[in-house]
């Protein structure tokens, strides 16, 4: 006889209950290769190629403006500077470790792990006075980039966009009717900027929305340039936004009276408006 042989021949049931298994397996939810449960929309691809642009003393703020920060809530955390070129009265409902509180009340209560900043103190003004210039200047390089394409006509959500620049054609971008997927292809220096004139708009007051990062993207290469308007992020509450929002007319972080925590990770910019936060966490990116 054959030495890699032998006469033992397995019933039937116990190759039917092998089979079974190795087919159950095969499924098993912790398959690395398993495909994900929901195929990824289509990529779309931009018509101009962005660049990141440098933010000089704003880069470790997650919030500014020259009207002023307001937080309502107690779930409030920047993780990051804070501050205003105003007076320290245009900050309220936050507190730092070193200053403040800023008008903070038992029912607004912000805390920010860095250092808030405005005309006065704790530097005397300065570097609260070079922030807004260093803001100029950024909004002005992103919105001087060649304009790109509007795939959903000012609504991105529910699309997956590679690098590049996308322009509003109507001057207005929503994410309303799903999440938004940023896909960098493995590049990690991949970088988005979304021109608009006067408005951005993510979720509303029934649902929040999400901007996703996948495949290397990262929340530093990612930036939203108004040009004249505002920002509404989520007046649901909760949701989370990615990058850096420069909006002259404010930025507005869900609305008064929501306890679900509202995130961004990024950085938001107002000039003439304020920043208005209600239960939010701003996680600034690394450099």
């Amino acid at each position: 006889m054959n030495l890699f042989q032998s006469s033992f021949r397995p019933p039937a049931w116990l190759l039917a209950f092998a089979l079974s298994a190795f087919v159950a397996g095969c499924g098993n939810d912790d398959d690395p290769v398993a495909p994900p449960p929901t195929p990824l929309p289509p990529l779309v691809q931009s018509t101009s190629t962005a660049t990141s642009v440098a933010l000089g003393t704003a880069a470790t703020f997650g919030a500014g403006s020259g009207a002023g920060v307001t937080n309502q809530g107690t779930s409030t955390n920047v993780v990051g500077d804070l501050g205003t070129s105003a007076a320290a009265t245009l900050i309220t409902g936050f507190h730092d470790s070193t200053s403040g509180p800023f008008t903070e009340t038992p029912l607004n209560i912000g805390n920010v792990t860095g250092t808030i900043y405005h005309s006065t103190g704790p530097d005397g003004g300065v570097l609260a006075a070079l922030v807004g210039p260093d803001l100029t200047a950024a909004l002005t390089a992103l919105n001087s980039q060649a304009a790109g394409s509007d795939p959903g006509a000012g609504e991105l959500g529910g699309l997956r966009l590679a690098a590049g620049v996308w322009t509003s054609a109507s001057g207005t971008f929503q994410i309303t009717l799903g999440d938004l997927i940023l896909d960098a292809q493995g590049d990690a220096d991949a970088v988005w900027v979304f021109q608009m004139g006067t408005a951005l708009t993510v979720g509303d007051t029934t649902a929040a929305r999400s901007v996703t990062l996948i495949n290397g993207a990262q929340a530093k290469n990612v930036f939203w340039a108004l040009a004249t308007g505002a920002a509404v992020i989520n007046g649901a509450g909760g949701g989370t936004m990615v990058g850096t929002i420069i909006a002259p007319a404010g930025v507005t972080f869900s609305t008064a009276g929501n306890a679900a925590i509202t995130t961004l990770n990024g950085r938001a910019f107002g000039f003439t408006g304020s920043v208005t936060m209600v239960n939010t966490a701003i996680n600034v990116p690394a450099p």
